[in-house]
C-alpha cells in the first residue's frame, strides 16, 4: 500500500489518496477543488473504490459530491455526523463570512462503531477520535504503520474544538488514549500540514506536554 497527500479547497485541507499495486484506491476527506482532483485521479490512473471521512465540516467534504459522481462510490461518514454533510449549519461553512455554503448528498455508508473495516481491497481499524467534531474518526493501517486521523492532532498542535460539537476535555482524552497508544513510529497524516509521528508528538507537542503527557 502506498499513499499521497493532496491538499485541497480554499483551506488546502489534505486529503489522502490510499493506493496498491493496480491502483484501486480510497479517497480521504476531497476537501474541494472537485473537479481538477478528479482529473489529477484520473491522469494517475487511479480507481477509487470508497470516499472515507474523518469528519464533515465544510473543508473536508467540499469535493465529495465530484468525487463520487465521477466514479461512483460510496461515501463513509461516522453517525454522530450524518447529517452534516446537508446542513452548511452543521458542517460549519455557515459560520464563517467569505465562505460559500458547502454541502454535499447524503454518506452510502454510516460507521457505527469502532472496528475493523473492509473496504474495496483494503482493511484497516476504524477508531473513534472525537473532540475536534463529535463524529470524528481515524482510519489506521498498522501494517502500514499510518494513521488518517483528520483534525485531531496536527505537527506541534491539536485540533480545535470552538466548532459545535466540539469539546477540549473529549479530545485531550482521545488522544491520550487512543492516539498516543500506536507506536511512537506511526505516521499521522493529519488534515493540515506536515505529516508526523506519534513518538515526535510525545516529545515536541506543547498541548501534550502540557497536559502532563
Amino acid at each position: 500500500m502506498e499513499w499521497k497527500q493532496v491538499p485541497l479547497g480554499p483551506l488546502q485541507t489534505n486529503s489522502y489518496v490510499i493506493y496498491n499495486d493496480q491502483k484501486k484506491a480510497l479517497i480521504v476527506d476531497p476537501g474541494g477543488d472537485g473537479d481538477s482532483f478528479v482529473q489529477w485521479l484520473e491522469n494517475e490512473n487511479m480507481q477509487p473504490q470508497a470516499i472515507l471521512l474523518t469528519h464533515a465540516h465544510f473543508d473536508h467534504i467540499g469535493g465529495v459530491e465530484e468525487v463520487r459522481n465521477a466514479f461512483n462510490v460510496p461515501v463513509y461518514v461516522h453517525k454522530n455526523e450524518e447529517n452534516w454533510l446537508t446542513d452548511a449549519s452543521l458542517n460549519g461553512s455557515g459560520l464563517f463570512p467569505g465562505i460559500e455554503p458547502i454541502s454535499a448528498n447524503k454518506a452510502d455508508e454510516i460507521i457505527t462503531k469502532e472496528g475493523p473495516l473492509e473496504v474495496g481491497d483494503f482493511n484497516c481499524q476504524v477508531y473513534e477520535t472525537p473532540g475536534h467534531s463529535p463524529g470524528s474518526v481515524s482510519y489506521y493501517f498498522p501494517e502500514d504503520g499510518v494513521i488518517f486521523s483528520g483534525d485531531v492532532i496536527f505537527r506541534g498542535g491539536v485540533g480545535r474544538t470552538d466548532l459545535p460539537g466540539g469539546d477540549e476535555n473529549i479530545l485531550m482524552d482521545t488522544i491520550h488514549h487512543k492516539m498516543l497508544s500506536l507506536p511512537d513510529e506511526t505516521s499521522v497524516a493529519n488534515g493540515h500540514g506536515p505529516v508526523t509521528t506519534i513518538g515526535t508528538e510525545k516529545e515536541t507537542n506543547p498541548f501534550i506536554n502540557g497536559f502532563g503527557w
